[in-house]
């Protein structure tokens, strides 16, 4: 049973029947194809047609070539039609197959590339929250794994029932007139066997379901494990051994549930071969009785072209016959991934741009930052009370960033000041109040617009497997190589490009792990930069780092700060004394607001902190040039910090 308040992921989910619109749903996906699948199912009809012309030509043969009374020269000239007419059949069959084979293929392609376009993008707008919650392994196996197992549905399975389809009943009614009993004869078991693989493929799919969440789960394993971050871990609690054992039992799992997909189902199929295969002996027992007993109506020679064109019908009904069974079993596993695909396509976006959302120019906007007796929680429980304040992350919140200042929130961790920082750029919504930008709510304007005019330095940074430059241009992806160098020198991490063999061509390794933490940080900024958001939010952006590191990022961000509203949060106070206003927060509430000196007046929880963040209590007193030291030395404020 599912914690309560806690939304089950999909990949917590229990595995459910195929969903009735499932198949609806797969139809629809070749709407845009429809001509070329029209076409597709002309070349199979056309295919199927020539396909029954040689063993008819048996028949004519078997009975007027070989058996025949007519002259001889008569029986010769038919002989050489007949063979050039079943030379050249396979042949034109054989091109047309390929035609279709080609078309075919590009149709099934262009639906699964439709199909991870439509599934990455919707991905792209889901709220942070599904991330939070969802493990990365498992969103790559459903692009990956889910769609590339559905691969065979796409390109082959259509187009082989249709064919498998056509062939049949041409060729059952290519059989009943050359003998309706012999027919009935041959076909007698078939319902039978059809209900059997009905059953069958429901198991298939729920094995292949079953393999399918297996799949996901080591994917995700090995997402999480051969990480840089992963493999860092491991090492530092030597714990390779454990996650070599985790993944062998999963990676058995797998191969159990493989197997066992692969086999469900090979003792019906091979009764299915071997009643085919017996089949044509009937055919000649029943066909030599009725000669042999005097019921058979026609000639001798009449029987025996009869009953040779008849198996070569049987035989070329065997193939599809055990084909349309078999694809009542695979679309049944197909199924089960296509549940698990239309399952995140229909996955709601709680954030998107309202009717008549507002196009903001980013040199229009000003930057005012307004929060309006704003609310927040991530989940409600069930069975809470709105009054209950304990359950809010934000609660009541009120305060304004001017164009240009600077507003610091500080305060113990878990206070919700990063959530904070995220409804500005509506990475949440609010539940109650407001968050405005120029007096503009952010729900109302537009979320692409919204992007452009916020900037974003987190604590930890991410960063692309690419090089410097397209790191760099990330942030403005028609950035000259002279607003790069700009931006680097602006955020004190020119020198260090310049350092490296490549320059700016350097490539920067699995999440920037070939950079040290302060330069990161810069390149990070630098990307910023080069956005040049009018509202700009500082997440801990130095708190991972060492002095050194710490004051170059510091000199970075100055430049950085000057003329757009910056909101920062900090525990390192040396960042943040020269804010307009500081903020103390302490479980989602502002419990304290002013600038430095006036929360160091009010000797309150700011003041605590402040004074907390001295290493050895050396400050005797403060004086107009800074802080006295016990040494007798005066230093500025922020160096004694």
């Amino acid at each position: 049973m599912a914690r309560r308040g806690h939304r089950l992921t999909p990949s917590e989910r229990p595995e459910q029947p195929a969903r009735p619109g499932t198949f609806r749903r797969i139809v629809k996906t070749f709407k845009p194809y429809r001509r070329q699948v029209a076409f597709v199912a002309l070349l199979i009809f056309v295919i199927s047609g020539i396909g029954l012309i040689n063993p008819l030509m048996l028949k004519v043969v078997t009975s007027d070539v070989i058996l025949g009374t007519d002259p001889v020269e008569e029986r010769v000239r038919l002989l050489f039609i007949v063979v050039a007419v079943m030379v050249a059949s396979p042949i034109v069959n054989g091109l047309l197959g390929l035609w279709q084979t080609f078309v075919n293929n590009v149709v099934g392609q262009r639906v699964m590339q439709d199909l991870r376009n439509a599934l990455y993008a919707h991905l792209q707008h889901m709220p942070l929250k599904f991330f939070t919650s969802t493990r990365t392994g498992e969103i790559q196996s459903r692009l990956s794994n889910d769609v590339g197992g559905v691969q065979s549905v796409l390109t082959d399975t259509a187009s082989s029932i249709l064919s498998n389809v056509t062939i049949t009943i041409s060729t059952v009614v290519a059989m009943a007139i050359l003998s309706w009993e012999l027919t009935v004869l041959s076909l007698a078991v078939l319902p039978i066997f059809l209900m059997i693989s009905r059953k069958v493929g429901e198991v298939r799919r729920e094995v292949s379901g079953q393999t399918q969440e297996s799949l996901a789960d080591l994917t995700a394993h090995m997402q999480e494990t051969l990480s840089v971050s992963g493999i860092l871990l491991s090492k530092a609690f030597g714990r390779q051994s454990f996650e070599i054992d985790r993944f062998r039992k999963q990676n058995q799992k797998l191969a159990e549930l493989e197997i066992r997909r692969t086999m469900v189902g090979r003792g019906f199929f091979s009764l299915v071969q071997i009643f085919f295969s017996i089949t044509p002996a009937f055919v000649y027992l029943v066909g030599g009785w009725l000669l042999l007993r005097g019921r058979y109506e026609g000639t001798a020679s009449d029987l025996a072209g009869t009953i040779v064109a008849f198996t070569t019908l049987q035989s070329r009904l065997f193939f599809p016959m055990g084909q349309l069974l078999n694809v009542n079993v695979e679309i049944q596993s197909s199924l089960a991934l296509f549940d698990r695909i239309f399952e995140y396509l229909d996955l709601e976006r709680e954030i998107v741009d309202k009717d008549g959302a507002i196009e903001l120019e980013p040199r229009d906007v000003r930057g005012e930052v307004a929060f309006t007796d704003v609310w927040f929680r991530y989940e409600r429980p069930m069975g809470d009370r709105p009054e209950d304040k304990r359950l809010w992350t934000i609660g009541g919140v009120d305060f304004t960033a001017r164009p240009g200042e600077l507003v610091a929130l500080v305060g113990p961790s878990g206070a919700g000041k990063t959530t904070m920082t995220y409804l500005v750029p509506r990475l949440y919504d609010v539940d109650r109040g407001s968050v405005t930008i120029d007096g503009i709510d952010v729900r109302d304007i537009r979320l692409e617009s919204l992007g452009e005019i916020v900037g974003m330095v987190t604590q930890e940074t991410y960063l692309f497997n690419a090089s410097v430059r397209d790191n760099l241009r990330y942030g403005n992806p028609g950035a000259t190589d002279e607003e790069l160098e700009q931006a680097a020198r602006a955020a004190h991490i020119y020198d260090r490009i310049m350092e490296l063999p490549e320059g700016f061509d350097a490539i920067v390794g699995e999440r920037g792990y070939k950079m040290s933490g302060g330069e990161k940080q810069r390149l990070a900024i630098a990307r910023v930069v080069l956005k040049d958001p009018a509202i700009l939010i500082l997440d801990e952006a130095t708190s991972a780092l060492d002095t050194h590191s710490e004051r170059l990022v510091q000199e970075a961000l100055t430049p950085l700060m000057q003329g757009r509203t910056t909101i920062a949060i900090a525990h390192r106070l040396s960042t943040i004394l020269a804010a307009d206003t500081i903020l103390y927060l302490d479980r989602g509430r502002i419990i304290e607001r002013g600038s430095h000196q006036d929360l160091l007046k009010k000797d309150g929880a700011y003041a605590a902190l402040y004074h907390e963040q001295f290493s050895d209590g050396r400050v005797e007193s403060r004086c107009e040039d800074g802080l006295v030291l016990s040494s007798g030395e005066v230093v500025p404020e922020e160096e004694a910090v």
